[in-house]
């Protein structure tokens, strides 16, 4: 809920600070409208994983409706940095994964960069890259 912002905001900043990924976050207005943006969309669908009352995984994402069937379009998973490596990212994915099922989701779609280590932990977990899918992006300077 809107209460848990602020420290899904920190923790998405401390996964993404430093190596592989080196996300310069500093802004906090930017970050929190970031993280507001990426949870607040329409039919979002949120996950969180306390451990002793502290947020150590996300999942933020929302439900789309597909020819195919609906899915879950993952916009950002994190994992605190001191709990990376332990198995609590897989035990987290596949806690989602139930959750989804009984909402009737047919997957999940995602997209990640391929030179970084959630690239092969998406690969481990059952996930396989699309052959005709590509990502476009065009900067404006």
């Amino acid at each position: 809920n809107q209460s848990d912002l602020p420290e899904m905001a920190e923790l998405y900043k401390s996964a993404f600070y430093g190596e592989p990924w080196n996300d310069d976050w500093s802004d906090e207005k930017q970050l929190m409208e970031y993280v507001k943006e990426k949870s607040g969309g329409y039919r979002a669908i949120n996950y969180g994983l306390r451990i002793d009352g502290r947020l150590v995984a996300i999942s933020l994402g929302q439900i789309t409706h597909w020819w195919e069937g609906t899915n879950y379009v993952l916009e950002e998973l994190c994992v605190s940095p001191d709990c990376q490596g332990t198995g609590i990212g897989t035990r987290f994915m596949e806690r989602l994964e139930e959750d989804l099922r009984t909402r009737d989701v047919k997957g999940i779609f995602l997209q990640t960069d391929i030179d970084k280590p959630a690239y092969r932990f998406y690969q481990k977990n059952g996930f396989k890259e699309l052959s005709k899918h590509a990502s476009f992006f065009k900067g404006f300077v």
